[in-house]
């Protein structure tokens, strides 16, 4: 089984580009952040011929999380991250797919900070790893997949001392994942190349891409249940060097679920 997880930046306006990587890569599951889009704009039928069934949670102009299955409608188990019935904000879902718990999250952003924004990812990232502990305690096969807008640590970046304010490399935040991986989960890509530079966010400024000036925030975290069937582990480097791309490069892994 192949999972992937693709921060589109905007569904609408990338569909074309998501349908390409679709039909050329045919992962099982496809969890996608940052639809941009309401969930009355979600392109079900498009993607329903391509072979994808799926359930979303959209925001208009903002957020939007989907998972997407192949030749099957995943069972969708929970919507909204718990801990705060006022958060409006369209950044996670989760569903039952062959046996697999798949959990797909848009963690906050959290510029500039300090700041409320900042204030608020924080908020999110603990109420993450309060949920995320209950997954790990219930000894299911769990993939936390999404796009964690955290930078786990320098080899993770290109030129670490320039982000070394931004909120997604600032010690508060990388102390709160230090906490969630603590509880036990897998960091999928750099268990499977723990020494190499594998980026998978390049802006679309100063020709990042071309030099491979990138960051590492999109990761897939297995539980330790799930983590013994890992085989793989890579990104779709090359479509983020495609016209009109989204500035996230598709990452996956595979799984042995014999």
């Amino acid at each position: 089984m192949r999972i992937a997880t693709f921060n589109v930046n905007g569904i609408g306006s990338r569909l074309p580009a998501l349908l390409q990587w679709l039909e050329e890569t045919q992962p099982d599951v496809a969890c996608l952040q940052e639809l941009k889009a309401p969930g009355e704009r979600f392109p079900a039928a498009e993607l329903a011929a391509a072979g994808y069934q799926a359930i979303w949670h959209g925001q208009k102009a903002w957020n939007g999380v989907a998972i997407l299955a192949r030749g099957q409608m995943p069972i969708e188990v929970g919507r909204g991250l718990p801990g705060d019935q006022l958060d409006e904000q369209s950044r996670y879902i989760e569903a039952a797919i062959d046996g697999i718990l798949v959990c797909c999250l848009y963690l906050p952003n959290g510029n500039p900070a300090p700041g409320p924004k900042y204030d608020y990812k924080l908020a999110w990232m603990e109420r993450l790893i309060i949920h995320a502990a209950k997954l790990i305690d219930s000894g299911a096969p769990v993939v936390l997949a999404g796009d964690f807008n955290v930078i786990p640590t320098e080899r993770d970046v290109y030129k670490p001392e320039r982000w070394v304010d931004d909120a997604l490399f600032r010690v508060e935040t990388r102390a709160a994942f230090e906490r969630l991986m603590a509880q036990g989960w897998t960091d999928s890509l750099r268990s499977m190349h723990p020494d190499e530079t594998i980026y998978t966010f390049y802006d679309y400024f100063r020709n990042a891409y071309g030099r491979n000036a990138g960051l590492r925030i999109d990761h897939l975290l297995l539980s330790p249940a799930l983590a013994p069937m890992l085989t793989a582990a890579s990104t779709d480097h090359a479509v983020r060097g495609r016209e009109k791309p989204s500035d996230h490069v598709p990452t996956w892994i595979n799984l042995d679920l014999k």
